[in-house]
């Protein structure tokens, strides 16, 4: 194993990190806030490193095998997270470290749970880096890497195959430098269309910024208390809707459309699958809510339309809080935490390809034991989809209910109520936000024990990097030449 290179990558993504902070620093410069020393000395302390890193790893050889893409990828998001926290400590704003530790993993993997109580209370540097951490983390970093260590000699490919989101990777160009390039490109479009959108609807330009980045990152953090509820425009909330959806599907997608190739973006059958989803959840859950509330017509739309949204994307965004709902409305929310966005986008969740494939087979084994002689192969986008791919997903989907189901065992040592308990893991481990009882829309993670914290951002953590990449590296054999 190539140690000397793990620690130049992490060398390399630590002088990001210090740089984005820098970011941070000038917005608590603008506002003229306390935080800005805060800043400065985490910057500081993370490119000190960042260099020592790269300095101590000079001359090493460049190539990144499998084995140091699973273990870079994994341990980048500890070590940005524990960095990440330095703001929040030496502010004053999150005092305890345990604290700022689940705020800042919370955001790098884009999970929204948060433990700040007053969101409105903390100052605008601080909730600068709060957005900008879910940004950097939407994409992913190691994807931001990508289009950097190259100009250094260090290929990327195994980190890609180790961090994208989804079963399999998808690559824009035949060389992994300009897909990552080409995937920020249209993040950063994104980005920019909302923040605009956004402002011209009416927030300040500030929090059009922070919104912009969480929802392409579909993260969750926002800048008020209340999210986007805080609100009432129409037009500001059917913004956000619309960028949620884009930023669950894939991000071929949009570089298809862009290239003039509409066709091949409503051929795609996840895409087709994701939209049928969004709109069959939606539209129960607006009957629902006719029948049960008083709501014109309008908003009990827009009310659906947005939770579902926000849910199945994994954003964890809210405008109404659905645990106030009828008791199956809400059971039907609780299902779309186990959905997550489509394959190749910022959601988290068991991801929309795996659930059709999971459902495509089992309808299929029906029929292959109606006829054992017929050879009924699974399609996907009118392919027959590799026998390993299928155990792969099946692997997947058996791991992650096994995972949720002890992890809410454990979990209830130091949450005893079981809602809140299988809320807290499940939001966690498929990265969304807000989750049931003690947990919802309109509470937080604050009273968790500090070491249920900790649990739970392992859980983020797991969910973030799509279980293998972590699980891996509890195995014996990974650690044997």
């Amino acid at each position: 194993m190539n140690v000397k290179i793990i620690f130049r990558v992490l060398g390399f993504l630590l002088i990001v990190e210090g740089v984005a902070m820098l970011l941070a620093f000038g917005i608590a410069l603008i506002y003229n806030e306390y935080d800005q020393n805060s800043f400065l000395i985490s910057s500081g302390i993370s490119i000190f490193s960042g260099v020592l890193l790269v300095l101590l790893t000079s001359g090493t050889r460049k190539e990144i095998g499998r084995k140091e893409g699973y273990i870079i990828v994994s341990f980048v998001w500890i070590l940005f997270s524990f960095a990440g926290s330095l703001p929040y400590i030496i502010s004053g704003t999150i005092p305890n470290f345990t604290n700022a530790f689940f705020e800042t993993i919370s955001g790098f993997t884009t999970t929204g749970s948060s433990i700040v109580s007053d969101i409105e209370a903390l100052p605008h540097g601080i909730l600068f880096w709060r957005s900008i951490t879910q940004w950097l983390g939407g994409m992913g970093i190691i994807v931001l890497s990508l289009a950097v260590l190259p100009v250094f000699g260090i290929g990327g490919m195994q980190l890609f195959m180790a961090e994208v989101p989804g079963p399999t990777p998808y690559k824009l160009s035949p060389r992994i430098k300009q897909t990552a390039r080409a995937l920020w490109i249209i993040y950063l479009g994104f980005t920019i269309t909302e923040t605009l959108l956004l402002w011209l609807g009416g927030m300040s330009l500030f929090d059009a910024v922070c919104h912009s980045f969480t929802t392409m990152a579909t993260g969750g953090f926002s800048t008020k208390q209340a999210s986007i509820a805080h609100w009432s425009s129409p037009f500001i909330q059917y913004v956000v809707i619309v960028f949620m959806f884009l930023a669950g599907t894939n991000f071929t997608l949009p570089y298809l459309a862009f290239k003039g190739n509409l066709k091949s973006v409503f051929k795609d059958e996840e895409f087709r699958y994701y939209t049928l989803f969004v709109t069959g959840f939606s539209l129960v859950i607006f009957a629902g809510l006719l029948f049960s509330t008083g709501r014109d017509g309008e908003q009990a739309f827009r009310d659906s339309l947005f939770q579902v949204v926000s849910i199945i994307t994994t954003t964890g965004f809210a405008t109404d809080d659905y645990l106030n709902w009828i008791p199956i409305l809400t059971i039907l929310i609780f299902v779309l935490f186990f959905f997550g966005g489509s394959a190749g986008s910022t959601g988290g969740g068991i991801k929309i390809m795996r659930i059709v494939l999971l459902l495509k087979n089992s309808y299929y084994e029906l029929r292959r034991m109606m006829h054992p002689q017929a050879v009924i192969p699974v399609k996907f986008n009118r392919r027959s989809v590799d026998a390993k791919i299928i155990t792969n997903v099946l692997a997947f989907f058996i791991f992650y209910l096994i995972i949720f189901f002890a992890s809410v065992v454990l979990f209830t040592i130091l949450e005893p109520d079981m809602e809140s308990s299988m809320g807290a893991v499940a939001t966690c481990l498929g990265n969304i936000g807000p989750g049931l009882g003690n947990v919802g829309p309109a509470e937080n993670f604050l009273h968790i024990e500090p070491l249920g914290k900790w649990f739970l951002s392992f859980l983020m953590l797991l969910g973030r990097l799509e279980l293998f990449t972590v699980l891996v590296l509890f195995s014996p054999s990974f650690w044997k030449q």
